[in-house]
């Protein structure tokens, strides 16, 4: 294998863990960060998937109004935006609840979404899903490798403006609301904070980067349909989540690199070692690995591989007997 085919390799595997990575972030700062049980990622997923795809698509002439071929980064905008305000109605509806009812909640949520994006036949063409999805910068080279890397750098800087995002979120007075809810939302209720409130916000912004997320994959794929955004999604992310350090947004890109690294490394070994007619099978050992690693991980390193970092206040780093700098003037 040449250097060219271990370089084309390399940027669409990171391409694709940079889908899982987004997605990743998302749910940390729900789950993570806030304790919200959203297992409906997968939907959200597909929310901004095919808003971006009916938004950039080309004319389709079985739908009724997709699509409207206009610019990528309108797609991915559309995608934020719609994934945001479905967010907002879902968790209006269900932020109320329990841990374990908001797991149900949610999970039926996504399942009605894969549902209608399998039945609206004049709005998603159903089965046969939409395609001819275009691609930023496709065409610019002869090279697909080079509009791959171009690709790449476009993901690269949607995880790092997420992450910088979330990161001054999080170590603001509204991040350490969010933690204080996640331990104790009793607690936080009685200091005053509108938790209900908090965990709406929390919720929409990681439902929305999980719009973003999905919208990216539809646009390099260029081509979804229904049978893209299957419950075993949900499963990863959370497996992703929990492996690189919940409560970690550095944990939570890593994560996704090293659990996908994981399940496309598992495949590619299944198909290299054993013949066509057993892969099929053999596929059920990839599912039954990442649950392993997941067990190993909650009994040996609950906290994931880079732990959550815990911000201290400047009043509790200066201790009990200390003087603000300004008093010694």
């Amino acid at each position: 294998m040449d250097f060219l085919s271990v370089l084309s390799f390399a940027v669409f595997f990171l391409i694709f863990a940079s889908f899982f990575s987004l997605t990743s972030l998302g749910l940390n700062m729900q789950w993570g960060f806030t304790g919200l049980f959203n297992v409906g990622v997968v939907g959200f997923y597909a929310i901004g998937a095919y808003t971006s795809a009916i938004v950039t698509g080309p004319a389709y002439p079985d739908t009724l109004f997709g699509g409207f071929g206009l610019p990528v980064p309108l797609g991915y905008l559309a995608a934020i935006l719609t994934s945001a305000l479905a967010a907002f109605v879902v968790g209006f509806v269900t932020l109320r609840l329990r841990e374990d009812y908001l797991a149900i909640s949610t999970f039926g949520i996504a399942v009605t979404i894969q549902l209608l994006a399998l039945n609206l036949q004049s709005v998603t063409r159903g089965p046969n899903g939409l395609y001819s999805l275009p691609k930023p910068f496709s065409g610019l080279s002869a090279s697909n490798l080079v509009d791959n890397l171009l690709y790449l750098l476009i993901c690269l800087a949607c995880i790092g403006a997420v992450y910088w995002a979330f990161e001054r979120m999080v170590r603001s007075p509204w991040g350490r609301v969010l933690r204080a809810i996640r331990e104790d939302e009793t607690a936080a209720a009685a200091l005053g904070k509108n938790v209900f409130a908090y965990r709406l916000q929390a919720f929409v912004l990681g439902c929305a980067v999980m719009g973003l997320a999905g919208a990216l994959y539809a646009n390099f794929i260029g081509y979804i349909s229904p049978q893209d955004f299957v419950p075993i999604f949900t499963f990863q992310v959370y497996v992703m989540l929990i492996v690189g350090g919940s409560g970690n947004n550095r944990g939570a890109i890593l994560g996704g690199l090293v659990v996908w690294a994981l399940w496309s490394g598992s495949g590619g070994l299944i198909a290299a070692v054993l013949p066509p007619d057993l892969q099929t099978q053999a596929a059920a050992v990839r599912i039954v690995l990442i649950g392993l690693i997941l067990v190993l991980m909650l009994l040996y390193r609950p906290a994931g591989i880079l732990r959550e970092r815990h911000i201290v206040s400047h009043e509790a780093r200066m201790g009990d007997g200390a003087r603000p700098p300004a008093a010694d003037a």
